[in-house]
């Protein structure tokens, strides 16, 4: 069901492992029990993973808004018959973090442990500069 003849692992079932792999480190960081997935930034499939790999989702938190979060991710399949290791998919995926009401609630800062760290803040926010001048523009030419 999540494969297709050739023995290629569904797109769409990478994206939900990704999706529910990111949501528990935005809900850990949120220090809340709900998120919801606001948008996928990006999703960049470099590889296929076959039936039979063992297929790891690594997450990290990149950004934090006032009530929304970006996590990265990057997706790994591993034969486990030749051991080799492949880089098969890059995502950053958004979360909002909800109240009880299901409402956006404010979430902790996002304070970098070292240098590298606040590259990445700093990349991400780069990003979310962009995006929301591409909406912008989207929504002037509607």
């Amino acid at each position: 069901m999540d494969a297709n003849a050739h023995g290629d692992v569904h797109g769409g079932a990478i994206m939900r492992v990704v999706d529910e792999s990111a949501a528990i480190v935005a809900i850990n960081h949120s220090q809340g029990p709900t998120v919801v997935t606001a948008r996928v930034e990006r999703f960049d499939f470099l590889a296929p993973a076959f039936i039979g790999d063992v297929v790891s989702v690594h997450c990290e938190m990149h950004y934090v808004g006032r009530t929304s979060m970006e996590v990265g991710v990057e997706v790994m399949a591993e034969d486990i018959i030749t051991g080799e290791i492949r880089h098969i998919a890059s995502s950053y995926v958004i979360y909002v973090a909800l109240d009880e009401n299901r409402k956006p609630t404010p979430v902790p800062s996002l304070v970098p442990a070292d240098d590298g760290e606040q590259e990445i803040i700093e990349r991400a926010r780069i990003r979310r500069m962009h995006m929301q001048k591409i909406e912008k523009k989207m929504t002037q030419a509607e």
